[in-house]
């Protein structure tokens, strides 16, 4: 497989055609996988701003999923989980700043499709941008939209050659690519635009594909959807439930909390009894625990105190 950046493409401004300027500095082959920065995409959109980045962070978010002094980490309108909204003041002019395209994968179906049309060739399309993991330092580049090219290969059912059933195995396979890519582009070259070349065609579509829509992790199903600050705020006010699990009926969590409370307490399906008449204090307080565990787990929970 050979991987190599596209040399010559200077600024991409408000109003330019990016097909045209890929085709008109990149020899592409059938087959081949073409990795675009989000930030010309976007900046080719007209999306440049000199508005506060604050305020565009703001605009771009969804909602917070957590925050340390001047850093927060937010959910996208697109489904993303990235530091500042994916907004970014960096290859662009001082004072400006770029948030992440509107649609990534109506982007990369439309570029791909403009390519098709001027050079007669079946490519795929990725638009890439950088963002952080939760457990490891430093930054790698993701698929944010793509088009022609499986985004995640399931290998569930199969078998290693060992005979173990694979059950969760599944390379999410457009971040890979992406990841790769960025590896020759770099971020200070002036680069935004990389040519992957020989990827297994079995990884390749005929049409567009499902996009890198797919590759984001419903919010009911995300282990990680909120912060350890902000999930205990969260249960504690029990405001919305955004960002916790989709809800269980697993009570052990509260028969946890009631078996090793300094009060008496039972259980008795979805109601809860407390004794407070020994120690009212613990009593509201392990009250106030079980509420907050219900809310966090989605249990519908009735909570007696009798006094």
């Amino acid at each position: 497989m050979e991987i190599f950046a596209v040399d010559g493409i200077g600024e991409v401004g408000a109003g330019d055609d990016v097909a045209a300027v890929v085709t008109r500095h990149a020899e592409l082959r059938a087959g081949d996988v073409l990795v675009v920065t989000s930030k010309i995409v976007a900046k080719a959109a007209g999306l440049v701003t000199r508005r506060p980045r604050d305020e565009v962070i703001a605009e771009e978010t969804d909602r917070v999923v957590a925050r340390r002094g001047p850093t927060a980490i937010v959910r996208t309108w697109h489904g993303l989980t990235m530091a500042a909204a994916g907004v970014d003041a960096s290859n662009v002019a001082s004072g400006s700043v770029v948030p992440l395209p509107r649609d990534p994968d109506a982007e990369a179906r439309e570029l791909r499709a403009r390519i098709r049309a001027a050079t007669g060739l079946a490519v795929a399309v990725i638009i890439a941008d950088t963002a952080g993991r939760a457990w490891r330092v430093g930054q790698t580049d993701m698929a944010i939209g793509c088009a022609g090219i499986l985004p995640v290969q399931t290998f569930a059912g199969q078998t290693d050659a060992h005979g173990n059933p694979l059950v969760v195995t599944a390379p999410a396979v457009a971040d890979e690519v992406a990841g790769a890519a960025e590896l020759v582009s770099g971020k200070l070259g002036g680069r935004p635009v990389v040519i992957v070349r020989g990827l297994d065609p079995a990884l390749l579509l005929a049409d567009d594909g499902p996009g890198a829509a797919v590759l984001v992790r419903a919010e009911g199903q995300d282990l990680f959807g909120l912060g350890a600050r902000e999930a205990v705020r969260a249960a504690a006010v029990r405001g919305s439930r955004r960002g916790f699990l989709d809800p269980t009926d697993d009570w052990a969590v509260v028969d946890d909390l009631i078996a090793a409370a300094e009060v008496a307490a039972r259980r008795e399906g979805g109601r809860v009894t407390i004794d407070a008449r020994e120690d009212p204090v613990a009593a509201g307080a392990l009250m106030e625990r079980l509420r907050a565990v219900a809310f966090a787990e989605g249990l519908e929970l009735a909570v007696d105190v009798r006094r």
